[in-house]
């Protein structure tokens, strides 16, 4: 797998692509927490990802295979709600400490790629919410994911978890600062897959595969259509995607598309 040119002086963040697939690696030791620089580290590689042409899909996972992600960096966290700079803030920094982190959230969650997260180990917090932001998770068996922001003295992820597991089982998580398993992710619908650590990786690439085979233009207004109709009422969101179907259909691509499928055959695809 071939190292990206988006791969440019970051300190905890690292990007491959092959075959149109990319893989993000958050690499910050010893639990893969996040400070401010990792945090804008991921989300300028995900803004990155979104205005380039290299890759149609994104797999997301973590160095190790223990935690991956232990949450906000406390200390970061206590600094920045204190309005002490650093040389990377800004006025935005010291007006809204807050907004740097969403910021990561929603380049994740709006980026225009399908991602999908191998979650190596622990999801923590805004690991968690990290996961969540996600379109698919494949967790390996020995992962457990857990709000545990109450037992910090802060708050938070509560609604990035109901995302996942719907608002009984966030309650319970969140009240409790306990984990639960990939297992139970899994049965709840929230996780793809659980497998082996050492088979982690290989099927999230199969999946990121299957994705990539279809049209980049189709892939990126798909995304963008779900991301819009998610929250809103059947009627509003039907309406909408209908919409992208006209969008989409102006595209050389399409047609492309539904002639590769009448003649069965792998489809060439023009980004026109």
């Amino acid at each position: 797998m071939s190292t990206s040119k988006l791969d440019t002086v970051m300190r905890h963040v690292h990007v491959s692509i092959s075959n149109r697939i990319a893989t993000v690696t958050l690499d910050r030791a010893p639990v893969n927490a996040l400070d401010s620089v990792a945090i804008r580290e991921l989300t300028a590689t995900f803004n990155n990802l979104a205005r380039s042409t290299e890759a149609s899909v994104i797999v997301f996972t973590a160095a190790g295979e223990r935690i991956f992600c232990g949450g906000i960096d406390l200390k970061d966290s206590a600094r920045r709600h204190a309005r002490e700079l650093v040389e990377e803030d800004t006025t935005v920094d010291l007006l809204d400490p807050g907004a740097v982190i969403r910021d990561c959230f929603w380049a994740i969650m709006d980026c225009p790629l399908p991602v999908i997260a191998a979650v190596n180990g622990r999801a923590i917090g805004a690991g968690l919410v990290l996961a969540a932001c996600c379109d698919m998770i494949i967790a390996a068996d020995h992962v457990t994911f857990s709000v545990p922001e109450i037992k910090a003295g802060v708050l938070g992820g509560a609604r990035h978890l109901q995302r996942l597991v719907g608002p009984f089982k966030t309650r319970k998580m969140f009240f409790t600062g306990e984990p639960e398993t990939a297992q139970e992710f899994y049965r709840l619908g929230a996780v793809e897959a659980v497998v082996a650590p050492d088979r982690l990786l290989e099927t999230a690439h199969e999946l990121a595969a299957s994705i990539a085979r279809n049209s980049p233009i189709g892939l990126r207004l798909g995304k963008e259509s779900l991301v819009r109709v998610e929250d809103l009422s059947v009627r509003e969101g039907y309406r909408i995607e209908q919409d992208y179907t006209s969008r989409v259909t102006r595209y050389r691509d399409s047609a492309e598309a539904r002639s590769a499928y009448l003649e069965k055959r792998d489809p060439d695809w023009s980004w026109s």
